[in-house]
C-alpha cells in the first residue's frame, strides 16, 4: 500500500489543519505539511474560531472532490467543532478525517459535546485519546506503534470506514427507489 500523501489526493482533495509549521504527518511520514487547501489553525481566542470555521468552510468547498480533513493538534478539535456547526451540505462533502496526536489541552477552545462526527475518522495517538475517539465515534491506532504501520492502519480503517458508509449510502438508495 502506498502511503504517500499524494496517492490519497488522486482519490481525494487534502484539506490540512495545523498549528505547527511541521505538522505531526509531516514529522512521522514525510508527507506533505499541506494539502490542497490548508487552515492554519489560530484560535487562541474564542472569538477567533468563528474566522477559523468560516476558511474551513472555504477550503470545503473550494475542493474539487471529496474532503479528507488531515488534522493534528488543536485543529482536531477545530475539525470536530466545525463539524458540528457548519451547514450539512460542507458537512457532507468530507469524506473522513485522520486526527494527529489530539492533545487534552486543546480540546478547551473547541468546547462541544463528544458525539460522534458524521464523517468515518481515526485518530492516531497513544491509549489516553481513546475516550476521545469515542465519543467522535472514530477509530484508534496506538501511536506506540511505528509511523509505518500506525500511517497504514490509519489509511486501512479510514478506506474501509468510507467504503462502509457509501454502501450505506447506496442501500438507502436503493431502498427508496425499490419501494
Amino acid at each position: 500500500m502506498d502511503l504517500a500523501l499524494p496517492a490519497l489526493a488522486n482519490r481525494f482533495s487534502v484539506v490540512t489543519l495545523a498549528e505547527r509549521r511541521v505538522p505531526a504527518w509531516s514529522r512521522l511520514l514525510d508527507w506533505p505539511a499541506a494539502g490542497n487547501g490548508h487552515v492554519p489553525v489560530r484560535a487562541r481566542r474564542l472569538s477567533d474560531r468563528n474566522l477559523l470555521a468560516a476558511k474551513i468552510d472555504r477550503a470545503v468547498l473550494d475542493a474539487d472532490r471529496a474532503v479528507l480533513l488531515v488534522a493534528e493538534g488543536a485543529g482536531c478539535f477545530a475539525a470536530a467543532w466545525w463539524a458540528r456547526l457548519s451547514p450539512a451540505d460542507y458537512v457532507g462533502r468530507v469524506a473522513g478525517a485522520l486526527f494527529f496526536e489530539p492533545g487534552a489541552k486543546d480540546e478547551a477552545r473547541f468546547a462541544s459535546p463528544r458525539v460522534a462526527l458524521p464523517f468515518p475518522s481515526v485518530v492516531v495517538g497513544d491509549a489516553e485519546m481513546r475516550a476521545l475517539a469515542d465519543g467522535w465515534g472514530s477509530s484508534v491506532v496506538d501511536g506506540d506503534e511505528g509511523p509505518f504501520v500506525r500511517a497504514q492502519r490509519a489509511v486501512q480503517r479510514f478506506t474501509a470506514a468510507v467504503v462502509e458508509r457509501e454502501v450505506s449510502r447506496g442501500e438507502r438508495l436503493w431502498l427508496g427507489v425499490v419501494r
